[in-house]
């Protein structure tokens, strides 16, 4: 499993509402599906602790968020807070000089490395986004068809394997949700999932940046292996499969493993989850 952060950083520009004296400030992110959360509870939380700040939350759809900022950016209509990509990406920005160095900033000092690698300068010189929220990678399973089966989660890979056969052989479940339609989730749900057992997490990611590893070593080429050993277990149509629907495959118990982030286990309450 591996970690991520979604990240904030304040940059150098306040937008100024003249007419009530307020502070303005607009909030760029790709997470569309926190609209309601920003709008109705945090929002609004932060105005009545800060009643001389206004802030407007201002998603894109995360396959255009990436573009769409950068040309927001460089024609100066860009937000005042910055929702950052982990690693290269933000990376850039900060090389640009579109992000401010944060080490100054209160705070930062209650987070480990580990917390702020994803957000710095490959030397650490310098941590450009403040770490807010994380997220764990890892498989959901369907107790029904688990306890059908006679199956136990599995805890090697080998046995991860085994299962998806028996229940391929079975029948009655998709063995997992997954599609590739749109794009990102073979690489999220998928590479990024696994991936960090084979190169050993930061360690891996470490040497790599250092010249010690090459993207051509056994350890970042063997995911693409097993991910193509996923094929057989997706079940028919999954390269027109989207994100939604393998939810809502998993949701309604049609399949019997759901590769997951946590920002997609609250479509699975204990109460909807097969």
């Amino acid at each position: 499993m591996k970690s991520s952060a979604l990240l904030f950083v304040l940059l150098v520009l306040l937008v100024h509402d003249g007419t009530f004296g307020r502070t303005g400030l607009v909030l760029e992110s790709w997470r569309e599906d926190d609209r309601t959360v920003w709008r109705e509870k945090l929002i609004p939380a932060f105005e009545a602790a800060h009643p001389d700040i206004e802030v407007r939350f201002r998603p894109t759809a995360p396959a255009d968020y990436d573009a769409a900022l950068n040309a927001r950016l460089e024609a100066g209509a860009a937000g005042d807070l910055i929702t950052c990509r982990p690693f290269d990406a933000s990376l850039a920005l900060y090389e640009a000089g579109r992000l401010a160095d944060l080490d100054d900033l209160p705070g930062l000092a209650s987070f480990s490395g580990a917390a702020k690698s994803a957000w710095q300068t490959d030397d650490g010189a310098a941590t450009f986004c403040m770490p807010v929220a994380s997220v764990i990678h890892g498989f959901l399973y369907n107790r029904d068809a688990f306890r059908r089966l006679g199956l136990d989660p599995p805890e090697t890979e080998a046995a991860f394997f085994a299962v998806l056969e028996r229940i391929r052989e079975d029948g009655a479940w998709i063995p997992m949700a997954m599609g590739v339609h749109d794009r990102w989730e073979a690489a999220t749900m998928g590479y990024n999932n696994i991936g960090p057992t084979y190169w050993r997490g930061e360690k891996g990611r470490r040497a790599l940046v250092a010249g010690r590893q090459k993207l051509t070593d056994e350890a970042w080429v063997a995911p693409y292996r097993t991910l193509a050993r996923w094929r057989r277990y997706l079940g028919e149509g999954y390269e027109t499969r989207t994100y939604r629907d393998s939810q809502d495959l998993f949701t309604r118990g049609r399949a019997a493993i759901y590769p997951a982030v946590r920002w997609g286990t609250r479509k699975h309450s204990p109460r909807e989850a097969p």
